[in-house]
């Protein structure tokens, strides 16, 4: 049987290679395919202007989209439209493959710290975050048994822009905000979870660690680690912001953190950096 990966770039290719490893057939759509591994076979498309013909046994199905700019206009071609083509090409399988969309905790319009899980309501109403509401209304309006992945800020290699802060010394803006963290490998591994070992899964997970604390409580701790003096706080934005998002129901099914907190995640990435 064939998994497809829908928006095959980091996240989408650690995923693939993770089914690949577990025996599937992988295929990765992108705009350059050319770059991906051997393990993952590629095909070069925009998904955001064609709809992709998808193996007659495709049985997987992710769709990991990225937009290419921080626009509405951007944002509506990477998830909204490209999302749409997939549905299109997995109506013409006449099967029904599971199918994990990867969506993000912004579609949660909270900014008072308040703490929130898959019960509360996805209701951002302007902006990017808008898109991301209508793109999750599109999944449940044509493939009503698929799952959206609620994912948090990914961190991990590659993905260290706190650390080089950290590191630099530079004056630490909006403080106070809280960050809902994953590490990149939890966030392909909750993917690949979602995909083989739930039987029955619910519409919508939050993918985060649970264990959320402000920039500034993730800087300290950083620093500490690193032997330094925490960035200077940038005053005027330091109150308590953000939201505070459950990882309990993602738990639930089994799955284990190999990173359970950005404590773990972000010592790992230290003590990797100093071989």
């Amino acid at each position: 049987m064939t998994a497809v990966i829908a928006g095959c770039g980091d996240l989408g290719t650690r995923v693939g290679l993770q089914l690949a490893a577990a025996g599937h057939r992988v295929v990765g759509l992108r705009r350059n395919a050319a770059v991906l591994p051997a393990q993952i076979e590629g095909r070069s498309i925009d998904l955001a202007v064609e709809r992709p013909d998808l193996p007659g046994d495709t049985d997987l199905v992710v769709v990991a989209t990225a937009a290419g700019e921080r626009s509405v206009e951007g944002y509506r071609r990477a998830y909204v439209d490209a999302l749409s083509h997939v549905l299109d090409a997995v109506d013409v399988l006449g099967s029904a493959p599971r199918v994990v969309l990867v969506s993000s905790t912004g579609v949660y319009a909270v900014g008072d710290g308040s703490w929130v899980d898959e019960h509360t309501p996805a209701s951002a109403a302007a902006g990017t975050a808008a898109v991301l509401v209508e793109a999750e209304h599109l999944l449940r309006r044509r493939s009503p048994e698929a799952v959206a992945l609620r994912l948090g800020g990914i961190y991990g290699p590659g993905r260290d822009r706190l650390l080089r802060q950290v590191e630099a010394g530079d004056r630490l803006a909006n403080a106070g905000r809280y960050l809902n963290l994953i590490h990149v490998d939890d966030a392909a591994s909750a993917i690949v979870h979602l995909l083989l070992q739930v039987a029955a899964p619910a519409p919508v997970y939050l993918g985060v660690d649970g264990i959320p604390a402000t920039r500034a409580e993730i800087a300290e701790f950083i620093a500490g680690e690193l032997g330094t003096v925490p960035p200077p706080h940038d005053v005027e934005t330091a109150a308590l912001s953000g939201k505070r998002c459950r990882g309990d129901l993602l738990r639930s099914t089994g799955f284990d953190f190999a990173y359970p907190s950005y404590r773990d995640g972000y010592r790992a990435l230290i003590r990797a950096r100093a071989r």
